[in-house]
């Protein structure tokens, strides 16, 4: 097989091209060691509340046994719904030490996606903030849930600082609606409670599931990524032989305004940067502007990961172009694609380049990556990393000769070990060993890749994938509609946004009247922004519709 990594030249020897994950056989090994060696070293910050690596690790244990004397057992499913806290990244290491598979779940879930995950994966626990109880509290009957743990955004905070914080979410800004939930227990209760235990000795191996992280994966269903304990280190690993290259260890601050829940910032803003013993500065909300901007303000930021939305947004912000950027190392952008125009004003404005890699939630998720050295190529998704080949395939799954445009596929020790209860679903995507990822590109002479198209029909929304059979069900139940279909369509803003296609059964039926529909049973970046009525789809000779000719003729109007 052609090595397709002549990238691996450009770094400073010693550099591996392939990595050893046999150093850490799990992830809770990889985190004794991590605690043990920056024990003193400040691991995170949220809202100017610092804790140590030490802290995190004694306030996990603490939690881990907690949850083990709650009943659960390694190999459970525990779901942690909540924004960047401090409780997030305990919550995690908790999980972790007790062998329970985390469910990371996005808060902005309507109660139906929420259902649909906790259903599909089993989920036993939870930890979730406030904010998002009353919405649980409308499907919990209908899951395996029975330990509740509830957080508020001030509890880690502490004192009288996070007690205004939460007067504030609560009172002021009405963000915690009313519910009313048995037997749920605080965060910082349950980890003083777990003081009393110890957790029970269990024997974790490479290949057991750590993760069901959802994805629509090629088919648009939403299913459980099943990632192992080798997975997440061969991509932490593989990560952390990119950074080492310009990080120094224990110096950078790394701004995480993305959320842990989300595969990127967990895998790369978490688990890689602890490798460094680095300081994750936590971001709650990303949305926020200036809570953002005043992060970079207050720390020697050095490492700063995004999608292009957020870029975009902080570029066309006065106050953002009067920072000093004189401490920023590196930045990356994933989870969508970075347009060459924020790309270049990036780096005019800043100094520093602003790297594009790629990955999917089935690789854990980083593939391939630009240089982080400011040699990046603008408009690749960079070469694999270490230990990693990506080629590109024809229909029949040949491989194709540079230059040519086909599939991308994808093996390496980060590929997935498949979806959660889906083998019809697994066989499809995994083949050989190798992932067919739905994207459409290239491989330049060189070795760099270039993505030209999806083959999938999902739509990518500011860096969150959104699906269109998730759509087309929910609206498919309205009364008055007869068929839909939803595509993506250019926004400069997101990236792509919902446009609904649909077919009336009742000719009363109006846009504002789907999309009110639509923001009542799903996530608000779900939501379509567009509705078009037509009297007829254009369907395939078996009756199935046909997106691509929808997009097509939104592009030719």
């Amino acid at each position: 097989m052609t090595d397709s990594r002549p990238w691996l030249e450009q770094y400073p020897s010693g550099l591996p091209a392939n990595i050893d994950t046999s150093q850490y056989p799990t992830l809770l090994s990889f985190l004794d060691e991590v605690f043990k060696k920056y024990k003193n070293q400040t691991a995170f910050i949220n809202m100017d509340k610092s804790i140590t690596y030490g802290e995190a690790d004694e306030m996990s244990t603490h939690l881990a046994a907690y949850l083990h004397s709650r009943g659960l057992h390694p190999g459970d499913r525990i779901a942690i719904m909540m924004p960047n806290l401090l409780q997030s990244p305990i919550a995690l290491f908790g999980a972790i030490k007790a062998g329970l598979i985390v469910v990371n779940t996005n808060p902005l879930y309507t109660p139906r996606e929420m259902k649909h995950q906790f259903v599909d994966s089993e989920v036993k626990a939870i930890i979730i903030a406030d904010m998002f109880a009353a919405n649980l509290q409308k499907i919990l009957k209908e899951t395996e849930i029975e330990t509740i743990i509830l957080t508020s955004i001030g509890e880690m905070i502490g004192g009288l600082k996070g007690a205004i914080v939460d007067l504030v979410v609560r009172k002021v800004k009405k963000m915690v609606p009313s519910y009313s939930l048995d037997n749920t227990v605080k965060f910082k209760d349950a980890i003083n409670a777990g003081k009393k235990f110890t957790i029970k000795p269990f024997l974790g191996n490479p290949d057991d599931v750590v993760f069901h992280q959802y994805t629509g994966g090629t088919t648009g269903v939403s299913k459980g990524a099943m990632l192992t304990n080798s997975n997440m280190v061969a991509n932490l690993l593989q990560i952390k032989f990119i950074m080492m290259t310009m990080l120094e260890e224990k110096k950078e601050f790394v701004l995480t305004p993305l959320p842990l829940y989300h595969i990127f910032a967990l895998t790369v803003n978490l688990f890689a940067m602890m490798s460094l013993g680095e300081t994750i500065v936590l971001v709650t909300n990303a949305r926020d502007l200036p809570s953002v901007i005043k992060e970079i303000k207050k720390y020697p930021i050095s490492v700063f990961t995004g999608v292009n939305t957020l870029f975009k947004a902080l570029l066309n912000n006065d106050e953002f172009k009067k920072l000093d950027f004189s401490k920023m190392k590196v930045v990356v952008g994933g989870g969508m694609a970075v347009q060459d125009v924020v790309a270049n004003e990036w780096k005019k404005l800043t100094g520093v380049t602003l790297t594009e890699g790629y990955g999917l939630t089935e690789t854990a998720p980083v593939a391939s990556v630009n240089p982080i050295d400011g040699s990046a190529r603008i408009g690749t998704i960079g070469m694999p990393v270490s230990s990693t080949y990506m080629r590109v395939v024809n229909e029949a799954g040949e491989p194709l000769a540079a230059g040519e445009v086909g599939e991308i596929v994808i093996k390496g020790p980060q590929v997935m070990k498949g979806y959660y209860k889906r083998p019809d679903e697994t066989a499809n995507s995994i083949k050989d060993g190798w992932l067919f990822t739905g994207d459409i590109g290239y491989m330049e002479p060189d070795g760099y890749f270039r993505i030209v198209d999806r083959k999938k029909d999902m739509i990518l929304v500011s860096g969150f994938n959104v699906y269109p059979n998730d759509i087309e069900e929910v609206v498919a139940a309205h009364p008055k509609v007869m068929e839909v279909a939803a595509v993506g369509i250019p926004n400069e803003k997101s990236g792509e946004v919902v446009k609904l296609y649909i077919t009336k059964k009742d000719k009363s039926l109006t846009e504002s009247e789907v999309i009110a529909y639509c923001r009542e049973n799903m996530t608000n970046y779900k939501v379509p922004k567009v509705v078009e009525f037509i009297d007829e789809m254009p369907k395939t000779n078996v009756g199935k519709i046909l997106r691509r000719a929808l997009r097509d003729r939104d592009k030719s109007q």
